[in-house]
């Protein structure tokens, strides 16, 4: 096996394995983790059959879009790309100018707490779930054009249909926003 072999094929196992860890890397992230240009980063990913990011986030969308139990699919603020009901959750979220403060270009906050709600929601398994308590704490400003990451865990499941969920979402791999909220699962036949 040449150098040049070895060198492509090294730099397509870390292109795997950085993936790996976080699918949400954009082109020109993943560049300036392996060092490359952006054209070598998608000329590898065409090789080993990696979809770009768009396309990588629809397909873990799809996949998990049945599996949700206490929302409707509209109701959900974001893209659910990986659910295990009772345990956790990832979503994604595309910010956009409307989310906007005009003056600030900063992200309004509730659309960021709508993504941690809606997601902590999600994540019970049961067929309505609210939301009782929640402590909240927003970390850093988030502008437009930032893609939110938000990783959800339930902590413990109590009596009484009570659960515990964290919820963090990062931009960039920066924690902005940490929440813990007491979910409360609800006989919808009440």
């Amino acid at each position: 096996m040449s150098r040049d072999s070895r060198a492509k094929q090294e730099r397509h196992e870390r292109l795997a394995a950085t993936l790996k860890e976080d699918p949400f890397l954009t082109d020109e992230e993943i560049a300036e983790i392996l060092k490359v240009s952006v054209p070598t980063v998608r000329l590898d990913r065409l090789e080993l059959g990696v979809p770009e990011l768009r396309q990588r986030i629809k397909e873990m969308a799809a996949r998990n879009h049945n599996k949700v139990r206490s929302l409707h699919a509209d109701e959900i603020i974001g893209e659910i790309v990986e659910l295990n009901l009772g345990e956790s959750a990832i979503s994604v979220l595309d910010t956009t100018d409307q989310m906007v403060f005009n003056h600030s270009k900063i992200v309004r906050g509730h659309y960021i707490y709508s993504m941690a709600e809606s997601i902590a929601i999600a994540v019970i398994d049961a067929d309505v779930a609210l939301v009782g308590v929640a402590n909240i704490k927003y970390k850093q400003p988030v502008y437009s054009g930032s893609k939110l990451v938000a990783k959800v865990t339930v902590k413990e499941k109590r009596d009484k249909g009570r659960y515990i969920v964290w919820v963090m979402i990062y931009n960039k791999q920066v924690e902005v926003f940490r929440g813990k909220f007491i979910l409360v699962a609800i006989d919808k036949n009440r």
